[in-house]
């Protein structure tokens, strides 16, 4: 028995109205991703500065007196994760809450209305997120970390590395690490102790490191929703090819099948 006609179209119309949405939805993304790109490169250059004045910071032996690089027992452990604020991203948001569930915290910091779905409490839009809500949020964890509200500060983030591919990372911000090798790149001398000069950066350092991931994080579920789209439409296109040749052989069988009974029964 031939496929039903009647099924065949409402299929079509339907997969042909996702067709529409996809369309669209791609169309946004590649309109916002020349933007999200441009922004994204001066805070990169933004960033690596700051991480040369810390670094240099922190290579000084008096540093390591402050509060935010002395190291103490891990007991309260607080997580930034920046996901995104709609879904159809492809792996974006999936792989971010994985990497996430890896780490052993108290507690969480939502940043992006899915992150905010899955964890609960307040929640900062990763597309609305402005350098004064950023600067906010880091004097309240620096003020926090000091109080020994928690005692290690991680976040995961998405680094944009090309259209077709978006890394999610962890990194720990509190308390400031330092590696051995660590060396200044810059030859500066700091006022009046490079201690001080220290404490008084952090805020802006964490910052700048929060902001430049959630940059990080945007451009990428910018360019992850622009090629899930277009592969999404290509399918929907696909299906609507093969939906519409199974469609016209089954209408070509019922005619058919018609004009034979017709015959059949002029003929009794």
């Amino acid at each position: 028995m031939g496929e039903n006609v009647k099924q065949l179209r409402t299929r079509i119309k339907s997969v042909d109205s996702t067709l529409h949405l996809t369309k669209a939805m791609q169309l946004v993304a590649a309109s916002k991703i020349k933007k999200a790109i441009d922004l994204l490169e001066h805070t990169r250059s933004y960033r690596e500065a700051m991480l040369k004045v810390i670094k240099s910071l922190a290579s000084s032996q008096e540093c390591l007196r402050s509060p935010f690089m002395q190291e103490r027992p891990t007991e309260r452990t607080m997580l930034i994760v920046i996901a995104g604020d709609r879904g159809l991203a492809g792996g974006y948001n999936s792989n971010a809450f994985r990497l996430a569930s890896s780490v052993d915290t108290d507690t969480v910091l939502p940043i992006g209305k899915r992150a905010q779905e899955r964890y609960g409490g307040d929640v900062y839009r990763a597309e609305a997120f402005t350098l004064s809500d950023c600067k906010a949020l880091s004097e309240k964890l620096c003020k926090s970390f000091i109080d020994g509200e928690f005692d290690r500060l991680m976040m995961v983030s998405t680094r944009y590395v090309s259209m077709m591919t978006q890394e999610a990372e962890l990194m720990q911000l509190l308390p400031l690490e330092r590696s051995e090798g660590d060396k200044s790149n810059i030859a500066a001398e700091f006022e009046p102790s490079p201690q001080k000069v220290l404490n008084i950066a952090m805020p802006e350092y964490l910052c700048c490191m929060i902001y430049a991931a959630v940059r990080e994080s945007f451009t990428s579920e910018v360019a992850a929703r622009r090629v899930a789209m277009d592969a999404a439409t290509k399918n929907a296109q696909v299906m609507i090819d093969e939906l519409s040749l199974r469609y016209n052989r089954a209408r070509q069988g019922a005619i058919t099948q018609e004009i034979t009974e017709i015959v059949a029964g002029s003929g009794l």
